[in-house]
């Protein structure tokens, strides 16, 4: 906290008003679920995007990061616009259109109003690692959002600001994303798991003390980005609402488990594409297998929740299409060493995947995929616990 203080004094001349905090996520199971409408279950990482903030009265707004070279960036609250809207997204693509959507999301919805649009200086600095499918820009939107709302007493609960957050990424920066990533970030609790229905945005924490069972859950960053997943993140989710609309259903969370053999073969007789039907297939089962994690980890089982983790890749790699080479292989050799299973996390092709182990064999199933990783040429994966950490929250 002192570091990002210390930062915001040394590039705006000024103390900050206050320090907030807003982590990164990984989601245990439920991928590409929640723009469906369905269950997700993810948890907050110990990483976190910090933010010095205080408020200004001229209605301009600063932001600098210390982790990206270029300066201050500068913008008038009054002119944000979205590139949909004729607008630049605050900075051209760059990474400050998400704390510049956050800000044009509260003044679209009237919060931003006398003296609350006045602006404010922000100094960024996160552990969050970028393009690693854990969330960087969610963190980014909600620690924004969490400190704006304290600093002009909006009183904003954290389901408002993730939906605001979501808002932001969809409308101004434009990626489609849904609700997981900000309402993990919001409101996610210390030694939980966050099991959220995106529908209605019911949610339960599940206590999830893997260390006090003697597991782990390993991140593995891949450290890859392949540049096929730019657009396919829109692809997947039109694919989605089409077999939505061709089974006559707002959502594809209306499709029940039970009746998917039906329901498959109601699209074969639609002239449906496969594509799309495994697409849907894909959403129905990873909704049930949400579903059997809980039950599992309810009932106190928890290494039982390993060959479902595994399931759920499989269908990301077959039927949603959202893996890549370097997933697949820490899947595989993870597994091969004993890992009680393991999955891709986040949006695909390319980020990271978990891996679920007893704390004994860590180590050694690290090192096999280490090794894979070597042995096929790849670089260095970054291998790391997560630890089930608290959601947005002053400093």
């Amino acid at each position: 906290m002192s570091d990002v203080a210390a930062g915001f004094r040394e590039v705006y001349g000024t103390d900050p008003e206050g320090v907030w905090a807003a982590p990164g996520r990984v989601n245990l199971i439920g991928e590409h679920t929640d723009y469906n409408d369905g269950f997700v279950m993810p948890l907050a990482l110990p990483h976190t995007c910090l933010a010095a903030a205080a408020p200004r009265t001229d209605g301009v707004l600063r932001v600098h990061s210390g982790d990206v070279p270029g300066g201050i960036v500068e913008l008038r609250v009054a002119e944000l616009a979205p590139v949909a809207a004729g607008g630049t997204g605050g900075d051209r693509g760059g990474w400050a259109a998400y704390p510049a959507g956050v800000v044009w999301a509260l003044r679209e919805e009237g919060l931003l109003t006398g003296a609350a649009a006045g602006g404010a200086d922000l100094h960024y600095a996160s552990t969050v690692p970028t393009g690693a499918g854990l969330s960087s820009s969610a963190a980014l939107e909600v620690v924004t959002a969490t400190a704006l709302s304290e600093l002009y007493g909006l009183g904003l609960a954290p389901q408002r600001i993730a939906r605001l957050c979501q808002r932001a990424e969809n409308d101004f920066v434009g990626v489609p994303c849904g609700i997981m990533d900000q309402m993990a970030s919001a409101c996610c609790a210390e030694g939980h798991a966050l099991f959220l229905d995106a529908r209605d945005l019911t949610q339960r924490q599940v206590p999830l003390d893997l260390a006090a069972e003697g597991l782990r859950l390993l991140v593995v960053d891949t450290r890859v980005k392949h540049e096929l997943g730019d657009g396919a993140y829109a692809n997947r989710r039109a694919a989605c609402e089409s077999g939505a609309r061709a089974l006559g259903v707002s959502a594809l969370r209306e499709v029940e488990f039970a009746t998917l053999d039906a329901t498959l073969t109601t699209l074969d007789d639609l002239g449906v594409d496969d594509t799309v039907r495994r697409r849907v297939r894909h959403v129905v089962t990873e909704n049930q297998r949400v579903r059997e994690v809980i039950e599992l980890l309810d009932a106190g089982d928890t290494r039982a929740i390993g060959p479902v983790l595994t399931a759920g890749h499989a269908s990301c790699r077959d039927d949603f299409e959202i893996s890549c080479a370097e997933l697949d292989l820490v899947v595989d050799s993870a597994n091969a060493a004993g890992a009680l299973g393991a999955r891709m996390t986040g949006g695909g092709f390319g980020g990271s995947a978990i891996v679920l182990v007893e704390v004994a064999d860590a180590d050694a199933v690290a090192k096999a995929v280490t090794e894979a990783f070597a042995a096929a040429g790849h670089g260095a994966p970054r291998i790391f616990p997560a630890v089930p950490s608290a959601g947005a929250r002053r400093l």
